[in-house]
């Protein structure tokens, strides 16, 4: 007998999580996507027969455990809270919600929902990760007072499969997802390490001049945005969002009291402490470096999983969970879910603002609900037509013309799906 059955919603990046679930003993019932193609694909790759489906509300209408949300990435909360409300345990990824509105309509679907919510960030089931982890919970680095994430995931713009497959549509997120809102790989690590959480946000972006490239679609001009938060344990992260500068790649560093820890540059999977000579463990050099690895009874599954072995402990994380009957371990929560979307949302909102700083809030608390419950400003088009109500970008109205548009959608319209 499975061990949950599931459906999938979102055929895209959702094959690859089908895979690690499908892996741990789950079955797949049921897929729903609007783009036949995708969807045809998954058919193929999962070689399943599971019910397909191209409108949501009948979709959660079939006998399922789980709804795996990887549909468009700011579209998750209309289509979780619908999950919460029928019971269905939701595994979202990767922003909770796309507007502060959303943040608060989820949050009062999951107070009265017995369902497991749990927001699928990745990033600090990554080996390297992992280990920091441990180290700082080992306390040899004393309190970590600040920390810093940097995603940088820059692509070609000459590369047509890869712009066919990320951003096929004039109005597809990707090309106007502000550089603050994909954040969740940043400042997730971060929060998992420390646990802290994030209470006031600040940012700045850092603007990259459109006219070095060809058209690609992408409406988005700023290179990074450089966010700054304050958090309940009077700690101070830096983090970037999603940075598109050279070159790609994830690096974290936390600073203690007593020591820091970091993955280094030059080979993300080095892990190198640092002390001072007079506050070092004992038996421990000043600077150490080793290759962090997963030490892991799973490990042949990890290692056939995507992102380095860190989709699969993710998915692993949520099924406990809801064998437990409890909400998920932090950052993977709600509460934290919300406020890392809060971080994104509000942190753009201060780039526009010239580095305004804002409160995170809490929407346990009826005060800021009620501040936030009409707040449906984005900066992004939605399936239904919405047009952005606020800029994308630092420098409005900086991203390729309609004409230029037109170029390149006309390039790429009868490159097969990939």
């Amino acid at each position: 007998m499975a061990r949950f059955k599931f459906g999938l919603f979102g055929t895209g990046r959702g094959i690859a999580l089908a895979q690690d679930f499908l892996s741990l003993g789950c079955e797949l019932v049921a897929m729903c996507d609007f783009h036949e193609a995708r969807l045809n694909k998954a058919v193929n790759w999962l070689k399943t027969d599971a019910k397909c489906y191209d409108n949501f509300d009948e979709f959660i209408e079939h006998d399922m455990d789980i709804v795996i949300l990887a549909n468009f990435f700011h579209e998750h909360a209309p289509y979780a809270i619908k999950c919460l409300e029928k019971g269905i345990h939701v595994y979202s990824e990767c922003i909770s919600n796309g507007t502060m509105a959303e943040g608060v309509a989820l949050m009062e679907a999951a107070e009265k929902s017995n369902a497991v919510y749990m927001l699928a960030e990745n990033y600090p089931q990554m080996n390297f990760n992992m280990e920091m982890q441990k180290v700082i919970k080992s306390g040899n680095l004393g309190r970590i007072v600040y920390a810093e994430g940097e995603y940088n995931h820059p692509m070609h713009y000459e590369d047509l499969n890869m712009r066919r497959l990320y951003n096929y549509f004039p109005d597809h997120w990707r090309s106007w997802c502000p550089t603050s809102y994909y954040v969740t790989h940043s400042i997730g690590p971060l929060m998992r390490a420390t646990g802290a959480s994030p209470k006031k946000v600040s940012a700045f972006a850092a603007f990259a001049d459109p006219v070095y490239r060809e058209s690609d679609g992408i409406q988005v001009t700023d290179s990074a945005a450089i966010i700054t938060t304050y958090n309940d344990d009077k700690s101070v992260f830096k983090v970037t969002g999603c940075a598109g500068y050279g070159a790609h790649g994830s690096f974290y560093r936390f600073c203690g009291t007593k020591g820091q820890i970091e993955n280094l540059r030059s080979a993300p999977g080095t892990v190198m402490t640092r002390y001072n000579s007079w506050e070092k463990p004992e038996g421990s050099p000043v600077k150490l470096l080793y290759e962090a690895s997963y030490d892991d009874p799973d490990i042949a599954k990890i290692s056939k999983s995507g992102h380095g072995g860190s989709d699969y402990i993710t998915a692993r994380i949520f099924l406990e969970s809801i064998e437990k009957g409890e909400q998920p371990p932090f950052p993977y929560n709600v509460d934290a879910a919300i406020a890392m979307s809060s971080v994104a949302i509000l942190g753009h909102r201060s780039i526009l603002e010239g580095g305004k700083s804002f409160e995170i809030p809490n929407f346990r608390e009826e005060k800021w609900k009620e501040i936030y419950r009409n707040d449906t400003l984005s900066p992004i088009p939605g399936s239904d037509g919405t047009r952005p109500s606020i800029p994308c970008s630092s420098v409005p109205n900086s991203g390729p013309n309609e004409e230029q548009c037109k170029k390149f959608f006309d390039e790429i319209k009868d490159m097969p799906v990939v």
